[in-house]
């Protein structure tokens, strides 16, 4: 176990950035066809084939996801993840037609100083045929991808990931780019609101504060008063090798939320647009109630610290006002 959403045999995932922009992509491959779904809980949503993943629905499995930042703008990137995948002859087939199915979303990033004139076309894109040619089982956590120009109310924010198994060895993995419109942190200190489901250290172990103060539950959000519906999102990906149908993985996406409360304070306001996608790559039976429900609980664990670690490991951008990264000050 790598602690990684590629700890689910046959995922891969791949990042593709532009400094200059100071936004990207990441994108997540499904080595055979994953049954999906997806549960969206913030205010100002925005996705590409959301309808498609709706439990009523026909097309059952998707070949890719394709996160980005841009806004509007990274909804492209599902665009490029998908020439990819055509040119590997990758997709859903209608006799001669092969179409890939991917669905995606967009976190807003456009504010983080870096240059956004980029003229006709939005790079998003090309960004995203880069990512998914550059998907592999090992990837890169923090200020990179769809996580390069992400931010959070007082820290840098960016990717992260985590991993879980159940005493039946039934997997399950998380990860997320983190552009909370609230904080990862309890108040400005180096605490993790997710710190009882840490594993090994893996952001820190610095813990809880040995009191909490009224100050430490203020509301600190990106923006303050000025705060609008359209800058804010965490993007989030959970995947298990349990055998799940379309239902199944919509319960799953929907515990997984659980972990942004974990880890996110505030969580899912109308200044968010906080989604997580659920797959199945369909390997290891559970029991549709008892197991589905231990699943969903270490998914929602795992997306807590899939969050903290995404602060964790981010970097400042190198633009003046930029936010700290939480490794700079701690």
């Amino acid at each position: 176990m790598k602690n990684l959403l590629t700890d689910i045999a046959g995922v891969r995932v791949g990042h593709a950035d532009d400094a200059t922009v100071a936004s990207g992509v990441t994108a997540i491959l499904f080595d055979t066809p994953a049954v999906a779904a997806m549960d969206i809980r913030g205010g100002g949503p925005g996705t590409r084939e959301s309808a498609l993943l709706d439990p009523v629905n026909t097309v059952e499995r998707i070949d890719a996801i394709a996160l980005a930042g841009g806004s509007a703008f990274g909804l492209e990137a599902g665009g490029g993840v998908q020439a990819w995948l055509a040119e590997h002859g990758r997709g859903f087939r209608i006799r001669d037609a092969v179409i890939p199915i991917v669905p995606g979303a967009i976190c807003f990033d456009l504010l983080n100083g870096g240059d956004k004139n980029w003229g006709r076309y939005a790079p998003y894109r090309e960004l995203g045929y880069v990512a998914a040619a550059a998907a592999s089982t090992s990837f890169a956590l923090g200020s990179v991808g769809a996580g390069l120009g992400a931010t959070t109310a007082n820290f840098k924010g960016g990717v992260g990931s985590a991993s879980a198994i159940t005493p039946d060895g039934v997997k399950v993995a998380a990860l997320a780019v983190v552009n909370a419109v609230g904080s990862v942190t309890v108040g400005d200190g180096p605490w993790f609101w997710a710190a009882p489901f840490e594993v090994d250290g893996e952001f820190g172990s610095r813990g809880w504060p040995e009191a909490f103060t009224p100050s430490m539950h203020a509301m600190r959000i990106k923006g303050g008063p000025a705060a609008t519906a359209v800058e804010n999102t965490t993007l989030a990906v959970v995947v298990t090798d349990a055998i799940l149908t379309k239902s199944q993985a919509k319960r799953l996406a929907m515990m997984a939320q659980t972990g942004f409360a974990r880890a996110i304070y505030p969580v899912h306001a109308p200044l968010d647009g906080d989604i997580v996608f659920a797959a199945a790559t369909c390997e290891k039976p559970v029991d549709p109630l008892v197991g589905l429900t231990e699943l969903g609980m270490l998914a929602g664990n795992a997306m807590a610290r899939a969050i903290a670690r995404g602060v964790f490991a981010a970097k400042a951008l190198p633009f003046p006002d930029a936010l700290p990264a939480w490794k700079d000050r701690f």
